[in-house]
């Protein structure tokens, strides 16, 4: 009787889309949101400069299933660690947590490392990520 961890059960699956940082574009993080919409998830954006608290917190407020991370001013390494560490603070280290925007190659091991699923680069077609969320999530 019990559910295996793709089914789709009464509720649709919940993102948190987070601009972590100082970024001041959010162009790529929006068509990922619309994306993911459209395909059938349920999308909370938090807008520009969210510290890693508030991404934490939105995504415990929110009870999201996914954590999308989107930066591009090149302190993913900083923050993302950090964002990861307030989740498991507030008990969410269920939470699937991926991450986008300009990360160069050489980093996303160590940010895999520290606890991020994957990372999407520019370009990534919109349909693998929301293929690889919906292979990847934990119902909560």
């Amino acid at each position: 009787m019990g559910s295996d961890s793709n089914s789709r059960g009464d509720r649709r699956i919940r993102v948190l889309i987070a601009k972590p940082g100082l970024d001041g574009h959010d162009r790529g993080a929006k068509v990922v949101a619309r994306a993911l919409r459209d395909a059938g998830m349920e999308v909370v954006y938090t807008g520009l400069r969210q510290t890693p608290e508030q991404v934490a917190e939105a995504a415990l407020q929110e009870d999201v299933d996914v954590v999308g991370l989107s930066v591009l001013s090149g302190a993913h390494l900083s923050l993302f660690p950090r964002i990861l560490e307030m989740l498991k603070k507030r008990g969410l280290e269920d939470v699937l947590v991926v991450a986008g925007g300009v990360i160069p190659s050489e980093d996303i091991p160590l940010l895999k490392k520290a606890g991020v699923a994957e990372v999407f680069t520019p370009g990534t077609p919109t349909a693998e990520i929301v293929a690889f969320i919906r292979s990847n999530v934990r119902r909560r």
